[in-house]
């Protein structure tokens, strides 16, 4: 199983966990980092995942993301058609120039399905499901599924 996490989805286990949503899609991000740890699932990253990051602010979280998506079986560079695609989705779907960039690294990658946190991304994906074969779901939800 190939698994692409967007930025919003990696930052979930570092968000205030106050709120019983965040705690519990937290708490999925955990567990499916840990059956890629395992090496039943492959956890797949990109250019684009690394750039986000990168602009993160708070220094101890940048590193614990890096550390992260270091273990990442697959990296996906992003290169001239991954953006010519990104710009296609964005148009299409009606999504931000990242969260499509994201999705065209995922379907580059060939991954199972992409993990976002970002409901308005994930209903986005789900209305008009034929623009692309790349799987769009919330962790929780989609962990509720698999296991």
């Amino acid at each position: 199983m190939k698994i692409y996490f967007d930025v919003c989805c990696l930052n979930r286990p570092y968000d205030n966990q106050t709120q019983d949503r965040i705690r519990l899609e937290s708490e999925a991000v955990i567990a499916i980092l840990r059956h890629v740890e395992s090496g039943e699932w492959s956890l797949v990253s990109s250019g684009v995942v690394n750039y986000e990051i990168s602009r993160t602010f708070d220094n101890e979280r940048k590193s614990r993301l890096f550390l992260l998506v270091q273990g990442a079986s697959v990296f996906i560079p992003v290169v001239q058609e991954t953006y010519i695609r990104a710009g296609e989705l964005q148009h299409e779907l009606g999504i931000k120039a990242y969260d499509a960039l994201h999705i065209a690294c995922a379907e580059q990658g060939g991954v199972d399905v992409f993990l976002s946190t970002d409901d308005r991304l994930v209903r986005a994906v789900k209305r008009k499901s034929g623009l692309t074969n790349t799987r769009v779901e919330n962790p929780l939800t989609w962990l509720q599924e698999v296991i």
